[in-house]
C-alpha cells in the first residue's frame, strides 16, 4: 500500500497520545527554554568581554589608596588625640611642680619675696603660703634658728587637691575637705591621701627666694620623689 500523508487530526492524536514522544505544549516548551540559554549565554560572552577590557588607566592604583587611607587615619587622630590631652592631664595628681628654670616666690600681693624682709616678719617655725611652680600655693618653711629652710612644701593635698592649711596648734597640716594629715615637712601620717605633699628646693638667689623643682630623693621618705 502506497505511503501517504497524515492528515493535521490523524497527527493531533499522535501527538496527544500517552504512547506520544512528546506533545505539542512540550515541544513549545522546549523551543523557548533554548530560546532563553541562547539568550543567556550570548549576555554571559558580552559581560566578560567588558570585565576583560577594562582600560588600563582605570585600574585601582594601591599607592593612593594606601596614600588615602593614611590621610584618613591622621584626620581622625589629630582632633581625638586633642580631646583626650585634657582627660589625660585630669589624672595626673595635682601639685606636680614646675619643671626646668626655678621660680622666684611671690607673696600674696604678687611681689617677689626678698629672703631678709621676709625673716624680719616670720619667726621661727612660721610656714606662710607663697606661689611657687606653676602658680602652686607653697609654704615658705622658718627654721628654728631663723633661717630659710632649702625646701618648700607644695599644699596641694593629694588626695583631691584641696589647699591645706597650717595649724601650729597641732603642729602639722591638716586638709579641711576630708582631714588628711601632714607633718611640719608635710609628709603625710593620716588619710585618705595617699601621698606625702610635694617638695621644691627653696634657694637664695640675688637675694630672692628661688623656688626650683625637687628631683632627688625625698628626704622624708628615703623614696624616689613621686611628682618628678
Amino acid at each position: 500500500m502506497a505511503a501517504s500523508t497524515l492528515s493535521p487530526a490523524t497527527f493531533s492524536q499522535l501527538c496527544s497520545s500517552k504512547n506520544g514522544m512528546f506533545s505539542a505544549s512540550n515541544a513549545q516548551m522546549v523551543k523557548s527554554t533554548r530560546t532563553h540559554l541562547a539568550g543567556r549565554e550570548k549576555n554571559m560572552k558580552m559581560i566578560r568581554c567588558q570585565a576583560t577590557s577594562i582600560p588600563a588607566d582605570r585600574v585601582p592604583d594601591m599607592a593612593k589608596r594606601e596614600l588615602m587611607n593614611w590621610l584618613l587615619l591622621g584626620a581622625i587622630s589629630l582632633p581625638t588625640a586633642g580631646m583626650l590631652i585634657p582627660y589625660t592631664s585630669f589624672f595626673v595628681p595635682p601639685g606636680s611642680g614646675g619643671a626646668g628654670e626655678g621660680t622666684v616666690a611671690k607673696d600674696a600681693l604678687g611681689n617677689d619675696v626678698i629672703a631678709a624682709e621676709w625673716l624680719k616678719t616670720h619667726g621661727p617655725g612660721d610656714r606662710t603660703l607663697t606661689q611657687g611652680l606653676k602658680g602652686d600655693p607653697t609654704y615658705l618653711v622658718v627654721e628654728n634658728d631663723r633661717t630659710l629652710a632649702t625646701f618648700g612644701i607644695n599644699a596641694v593635698c593629694t588626695h583631691l587637691g584641696c589647699v591645706v592649711p597650717w595649724n601650729s596648734a597641732e603642729n602639722k597640716f591638716i586638709c579641711p575637705c576630708h582631714g588628711s594629715q601632714y607633718s611640719n615637712q608635710g609628709r603625710v601620717v593620716r588619710g585618705p591621701a595617699p601621698l606625702s605633699l610635694a617638695l621644691a628646693h627653696a634657694d637664695i638667689d640675688d637675694g630672692k627666694v628661688l623656688f626650683v623643682p625637687w628631683v632627688e630623693t625625698d628626704f622624708r621618705t628615703g623614696e624616689a620623689p613621686w611628682w618628678a
